[in-house]
């Protein structure tokens, strides 16, 4: 056997590397933490695949572009946004804006996941992989409850087809509970419309809404409201988070319900008050 011919990328000036995240700032104009991730997943293939870690000295340009300001509403443009949209994204945008729910996370709700006597959602493996336990607002028990009701119709119509293999599960809680992606609890709150092939396994199952089509309802929405702010599903986060602190929330409290390692991030949101009207008195105001 003849031997391997070792990869000029695999020598000990990484250029490559250097090259790669300066093109990430100087063309793309990424933020910090878009280079730093960058550079994290690099420094793991290099350690885990490549078997050559990176130094600890590369060279490179670091981003310095600041993170944007967050966009948020009223309490009163999020209830004339609220009253746009459909029954579906009604729900969906009450529990971002009433429990500070990343769009994913929404869309990835088991049944299993709503707890009605303690009024709070668990969310599993949010943004970097960690779970939390966020307020559930009463005023949309009934509209979760409804919505089981339609999960379960779907899941027996599913269960009567011969082809269905229930819905995905993490693959090591499918080995040890077989049969538990067929019961109610694991399904999702928000399931699609239509069956569709596993693309790993080929199996028939029923997977959970798409997250894009929120998107384009909020932003029918915005338009319909006639609201001028650049308003996207996350804004429903940033308005929850603002709010908190607003009704007299601690910032702790805040940044344990958004899931922020950091209190750093939470911050943001106190900036948004000190800085505004609730901050600062413009000397216009005096007059």
């Amino acid at each position: 056997m003849g031997g391997l011919v070792k990869p000029r990328w695999l020598g000990k000036t990484y250029n490559e590397v250097e090259t790669y995240l300066e093109h990430l700032v100087l063309k793309n104009n990424v933020a910090p933490h878009t280079q730093a991730t960058a550079l994290n997943a690099l420094a793991f293939l290099y350690k885990h695949i490549v078997k050559s870690e990176l130094s600890l000295n590369l060279n490179f340009a670091r981003s310095k572009r600041q993170a944007k300001l967050p966009v948020v509403m009223t309490k009163d443009e999020v209830k004339l946004l609220m009253t746009k949209l459909t029954k579906r994204y009604y729900l969906i945008a009450g529990l971002m804006y009433g429990s500070g729910l990343r769009v994913m996370e929404t869309v990835q709700l088991r049944v299993q996941d709503i707890d009605f006597d303690y009024k709070c959602i668990r969310v599993w493996n949010g943004k970097g992989n960690k779970h939390r336990i966020v307020t559930l607002a009463s005023e949309l028990i009934p509209a979760l409850r409804n919505q089981i009701v339609q999960v379960d119709e779907y899941l027996q119509l599913d269960i009567k087809n011969d082809q269905f293999s229930g819905v995905w599960m993490p693959h090591a809680l499918a080995k040890k509970y077989p049969s538990a992606n067929k019961t109610l609890a694991w399904q999702y709150i928000f399931p699609s419309y239509k069956l569709n092939t596993d693309p790993e396994t080929g199996e028939i199952r029923r997977h959970h809404f798409h997250h894009t089509c929120i998107r384009k309802a909020v932003k029918a929405a915005v338009k319909a409201a006639g609201l001028t702010k650049q308003i996207t599903p996350h804004t429903f986060r940033h308005s929850f988070a603002t709010h908190l602190l607003q009704s007299g929330a601690d910032i702790r409290t805040v940044q344990t319900q958004l899931g922020h390692s950091d209190v750093q991030t939470t911050q943001i949101y106190t900036h948004v008050l000190q800085q505004g009207a609730n901050g600062v008195i413009s000397p216009f105001s005096q007059l």
